[in-house]
Formats: C-alpha cells, sequence, structure tokens
C-alpha cells in the first residue's frame, strides 16, 4: 500500500523560521523560497499572518508573498488565525490559506487562546469565506501523539479535530506531531483510528524529530497509504508555544529516504542540501539534517 509517488509540503520558510533567534529580512527569505522551489518542491508554505509582534520571524509574509511568482504551477500557503489574517492574506494575493486547531485543550489555549471548540467555530468562518473567495484551505492539527502540557493525548480526541476540520471545508488535514514524541506504534494506532472516516488521502503528517523517531513515524504513515509529509529544509523548526520541541524531520532526510524506496517526488537533492546550508549559515545555525552532513557536496544555489 505505500504509495510509488509522495508529495512533500515544505514548512521551512514558516514553521521552520518561526522559532528561530534571528529574523531573516524579507529579500533573504524570498531567496529561500525561490531557491526551494528551483529545487523542485510544489508546495512551500510563504509565511502567516499572524501578528507581527507574536511572531516577528514570519512577519511581512506580504512583501514576501509579492516577491513571488503566484501563477506558478506551485502552491505558497500561508498560515492564517482569524478573519483579520485571512483579510490580510487576500490582499496579499494568496491563493492558499492554512489554519491550525489542537488536539489538546491545554495548547490550544496557550497557542491561540481559545478551547478547541472556539477555535473550530473560528475557523469555520475563516474556511468558509476563505473558500467562497476561490482560496484552498489545508488544515492542521497540533499535538497528535502528546502535549507539553498535557501529557498522552487519546487518537479520539484527535479524529474528533480531524472531522471538524474537514466539515469546515479543509481538503488536506495534516497530523502534527508537535514535540516530536511519536513512535511507529502510536503512528500507527493514530492512523488506524482516523482512517476508517477520514479517506486517508485527504490526510498528511508533520514530525518533528524531538527523540530521533520522525523518519520511523513517516515510514509507517507511507505503509498506511500516506502519502503527503510535511518537513523543513536543514531540520529548521520548533514550536515558539510547545518547550523542548526541536525541529521539523529534515527535507534532505526525507528525500534520501524516498530515494531509497524508489517512491517519486521531483526534487533535487544536491540542490536541497545547498539551500540547507546556505539558510544554516544565515541563521548562524547549525544544519540538522543528517543526510545534509553526511555529503560531501559543492553546490551553489
Amino acid at each position: 500500500m505505500i504509495p510509488e509517488s509522495v508529495k512533500i509540503v515544505e514548512v521551512g520558510p514558516r514553521d521552520g523560521l518561526q522559532n528561530e533567534s534571528r529574523v531573516l529580512p524579507v529579500p533573504e527569505r524570498i531567496r529561500l523560497v525561490q531557491g526551494l522551489t528551483g529545487a523542485g518542491l510544489k508546495q512551500i508554505e510563504a509565511g502567516s499572518f499572524v501578528r507581527p509582534d507574536l511572531l516577528p520571524q514570519v512577519s511581512d509574509t506580504d512583501q514576501v508573498l509579492s516577491g513571488l511568482n503566484l501563477d506558478a504551477e506551485v502552491g505558497y500557503p500561508v498560515l492564517v488565525p482569524n478573519m483579520r489574517g485571512l483579510e490580510s492574506a487576500l490582499s496579499a494575493g494568496a491563493r492558499e490559506i492554512a489554519v491550525f486547531a489542537a488536539a489538546s485543550e491545554t495548547f490550544s489555549q496557550k497557542n491561540i487562546n481559545c478551547s478547541i471548540s472556539e477555535s473550530i467555530r473560528r475557523f469555520s468562518e475563516v474556511a468558509k469565506t476563505a473558500i467562497d473567495q476561490g482560496l484552498k484551505v489545508r488544515g492542521y492539527i497540533s499535538c497528535v501523539l502528546g502535549c507539553p502540557y498535557a501529557g498522552a493525548i487519546s487518537p479520539e480526541k484527535v479524529l474528533y479535530v480531524a472531522g471538524a476540520l474537514e466539515d469546515i471545508g479543509c481538503y488536506e488535514i495534516s497530523l502534527g506531531d508537535t514535540i516530536g514524541i511519536g513512535t511507529p506504534i502510536a503512528t500507527r494506532v493514530l492512523i488506524d483510528t482516523i482512517t476508517p472516516h477520514i479517506p486517508v488521502g485527504r490526510l498528511a503528517v508533520h514530525f518533528h524529530d524531538t527523540y530521533g523517531q520522525a523518519l520511523a513515524n513517516i515510514l509507517v504513515a507511507l505503509q498506511a497509504g500516506i502519502s503527503v509529509v510535511d518537513s523543513s529544509v536543514a531540520g529548521l523548526g520548533g514550536c515558539p508555544y510547545a518547550p523542548g520541541a526541536s525541529g521539523n524531520v529534515a527535507t534532505e532526510d526525507v528525500v534520501y529516504m524516498l530515494d531509497g524506496m524508489s517512491i517519486h517526488h521531483g526534487i533535487d537533492l544536491g540542490r536541497l542540501i545547498a539551500i540547507g546550508r546556505s539558510i544554516c549559515s544565515l541563521l548562524d545555525r547549525p544544519v540538522m539534517s543528517k543526510v545534509n552532513r553526511a555529503t560531501p557536496i559543492d553546490f551553489e544555489v
């Protein structure tokens, strides 16, 4: 049941940058997105329309979008927390947005200052308006395998949130292991709980690699038929509201594994490695991708 091809959703320019101490200027963020596009990625998170005082690392996303070719056959989704954010996204010419709920009540309060049910009501209005305006809406669920505040999360709770996001019109629902605590068996139990109710073709996975389990969990997801994987170049990332969470699984590592499984993805690994090294140099931080660190390659972006 392993898919013959996989779509990688590159979250580095949004999820990857939002926890960094350094704020990259807009031209560098545009260059990062353009480089990832040139490497063959077809879905790249371009930024977020949250309050700039909360996440200055991804502020000025309207300027980032203005520097991209939005008519290209590449999706540049942006994260939207509320109607004000949607209005800004529409004004900037966004074609796709992402909304985000949590499977943990405590995390929902810490992250967006409201309950799970209130977040769904809020995003229902956002999604309806976006869809009426011709935008696609993707849904994220945080803490699907554990919460930094509440501990274990039941798969049934995740199913409830996933069903709610499907009901409000999300074409795809990304299951996020925000603190990277998940293991393969837990991942399988979660997917087996959800897929009888939501088609596997509408699911994606989003693993952080805090405990080194991300690739193993992705393999389990692939074996279950899931064909969309979120990842971040060089393993950038973390969550400001999840203490201890490390970066997202590195895109280079995912691509290397897919190559070894003869699964098509359309991404140039050499270019990707060069982009990872370049962005980490700008951020003055180490590359977290094991494949990147192990590869002796001299390739200019």
